[in-house]
């Protein structure tokens, strides 16, 4: 079973920087993807961005270009960089693992842009 807990995000004006954090704990088989989602309210949860274990990355088009990846095969983490946030960034962010054994969801962070 694996858990995975987030840290950061918070309040930032638009323009602003935030990173988020993510922790995994326990034992995954064979893990495929590590990355984010995200959820505004009143809308479905959507992807923002996803590693592979070649360390690629893939991001939506909405945020390419501003926020970055780094995954740590190493200590089980994953770190997003978000930088230029826009009002429209505002959610609360999900760190998601894929592995053989399943999909595992964090608790989500809450990233809030705005003056």
């Amino acid at each position: 079973q694996v858990q995975l807990v987030e840290s950061g995000g918070g309040l930032v004006e638009p323009g602003g920087s935030l990173i988020v954090s993510c922790a995994a704990s326990g034992r995954a088989s064979s893990i495929y993807g590590m990355g984010w989602y995200r959820q505004a309210p009143g809308k479905q949860r959507e992807l923002v961005g996803v590693t592979v274990p070649d360390g690629t990355a893939n991001y939506a088009p909405s945020v390419s270009g501003r926020f970055t990846i780094y995954r740590d095969d190493c200590h089980h983490t994953v770190t997003m960089q978000m930088n230029s946030l826009r009002p429209e960034d505002t959610a609360t962010y999900y760190c998601v693992e894929d592995a053989a054994s399943g999909r595992y969801w964090g608790q989500g962070a809450q990233v809030t842009v705005s003056f």
